[in-house]
């Protein structure tokens, strides 16, 4: 099973890299739900470690939708990530109608089709998770996972809605399902047991005291990483 940490700058990196971690998401403005980080900051990570980094892309918090202005910034984000050797970014967007941004999703493909790509929990905002999971697979050479915690607040509100979701990434051979908000050290078994995902996605519920203004806690890594064998 794969453990993916939410990193805010390098410091954070090399202990997620150290307690175990197989895979990062660095980003910054954690409590407005993840911004795109500095240019400091992605170039900091990356020189810090050796594991994948996927580095969020995302201009502001107000929503998923994204004008031709948001386009523009996002833009020269993702060359900004090339630029500094970037392998994996997070992204997503929705439209009016909270359905897949597909006309984001094409111009994202044709800037950077190099790049792996997680859509981010944008995917808990759509009218209809199956619609917009069967929308996704078809891009799958590219959307290598899908972030969301089926359509809840937390992962152990929608587990039933979950593992439907891993079901249907299975049956199709789609982008991996990524459960995340809500894991902690405590409740992954249960969750894992009901949801049998591969990979999962741990912010504060790896922290100390559960704040991201503290460290990792290398002993609720550990026990993730008892849990997920």
């Amino acid at each position: 099973m794969l453990v993916e940490v939410i990193v805010q700058n390098a410091e954070d990196a090399i202990q997620a890299e150290r307690f175990g971690a197989d895979r990062l998401e660095l980003v910054s403005a954690i409590s407005e739900g993840g911004l795109t980080p500095s240019y400091g900051a992605v170039k900091g990570v990356l020189n810090s470690t050796k594991l994948p980094v996927q580095i969020m892309v995302r201009p502001h918090s107000c929503g998923f939708q994204y004008s031709e202005a948001d386009w523009e910034i996002m833009k020269e984000d993702i060359s900004m990530v090339q630029q500094l050797g970037g392998t994996g970014i997070v992204i997503g967007g929705l439209t009016a109608e909270r359905t897949i941004d597909e006309q984001l999703l094409k111009r994202v493909i044709e800037l950077a089709p190099e790049l792996d790509i997680t859509f981010h929990r944008a995917f808990d905002e759509v009218i209809c998770q199956d619609t917009a999971y069967r929308t996704l697979a078809k891009y799958k050479q590219h959307v290598k996972r899908i972030l969301t915690s089926g359509g809840k607040d937390r992962c152990g509100e929608a587990t039933a809605e979950l593992k439907s979701l891993v079901g249907q990434s299975n049956k199709l051979e789609g982008p991996a399902i990524l459960p995340g908000s809500g894991l902690t050290s405590k409740n992954i078994s249960d969750i894992h047991q009901s949801v049998n995902a591969s990979e999962y996605h741990f912010g504060s519920g790896v922290r100390k005291e559960r704040s991201f203004c503290n460290e990792l806690d290398e002993m609720k890594i550990a026990n993730i990483r008892s849990v997920l064998t």
